[in-house]
């Protein structure tokens, strides 16, 4: 048995994948993994796998001209979910591995793709389906404010690495705009310069309280938006559950107000 330890991204994981074909080991004996297992086998080699972007655009160009854009994106955003309370995603990498050669053997990917009677497709459906609803529901929950430098902020924790997916939105509908996202568990920043295309960098020295200085006009519409949304609400039917429904509690943190609340 081999076992390849990738790194927990989707350049990891490709690269995974492209080392577990280049070594021609049989398909039966090779699985993937996002960490260092537990509990290691006696019978199993575990190769550590460093990330290779060369190696993943490979992996990627030949998933898009053999198969198409649509089962590419939904290798990607099953490589970019995330732990979910309960659940595990360490699974995620073998279920990739496994899905692709399905498709490779098969020829199609779409067949591939709606054989969802294989627990590896069936779980490359589920993750896929997670890092696409939530960055939907960013997609209309995410709060922007004006910071005194003019910046365009937005802070978010979302389980699933959502970012790319929220920077391609964003960067359409606000292409003049200098905006950052950051995401707070990841510790990592979504960065669009105006007129340009966005990209991801490290966060660890971004200074948060400058993120808390708004500029004046912001602290008047946001007072404005907390009148407005206290003023509409009916104290007789207040109904939290439902609330809760519309804007799950996770987001509300992220959202001024229910901050002001």
């Amino acid at each position: 048995m081999y076992t390849y330890i990738c790194e927990n991204s989707i350049d990891g994981i490709l690269t995974g994948v492209y080392c577990a074909y280049a070594d021609r080991h049989p398909r039966r004996d090779i699985h993937l993994t996002i960490q260092q297992p537990d509990n290691m086998s006696l019978f199993t080699q575990y190769i550590p796998v460093e990330t290779d972007t060369v190696k993943a655009a490979r992996v990627a160009h030949t998933l898009k001209t053999r198969f198409g854009q649509d089962f590419y994106e939904t290798i990607y955003q099953a490589a970019m979910s995330g732990d979910v309370p309960g659940k595990s995603t360490m699974d995620k990498a073998d279920a990739i591995y496994e899905t692709i050669a399905l498709a490779l053997f098969s020829g199609n990917g779409t067949k591939t793709l709606l054989s969802l009677g294989e627990p590896c497709v069936y779980r490359v459906f589920e993750l896929c389906r997670a890092t696409g609803r939530e960055a939907m529901h960013l997609l209309g929950f995410i709060r922007f404010q004006e910071l005194e430098n003019g910046i365009l902020f937005s802070e978010i924790h979302p389980n699933h690495h959502v970012l790319p997916m929220l920077g391609e939105h964003f960067s359409d509908r606000l292409p003049e705009e200098n905006f950052m996202i950051y995401d707070a568990n990841r510790d990592l920043a979504l960065l669009h310069p105006a007129g340009e295309h966005f990209f991801l960098a490290d966060a660890d020295t971004l200074n948060l309280s400058a993120t808390r200085q708004f500029s004046a006009n912001e602290k008047q519409f946001q007072d404005l938006w907390v009148t407005f949304f206290h003023s509409i609400t009916i104290d007789a039917r207040k109904n939290p559950d439902l609330q809760s429904q519309m804007i799950p509690k996770r987001f509300q943190r992220d959202t001024v107000e229910f901050q002001a609340s």
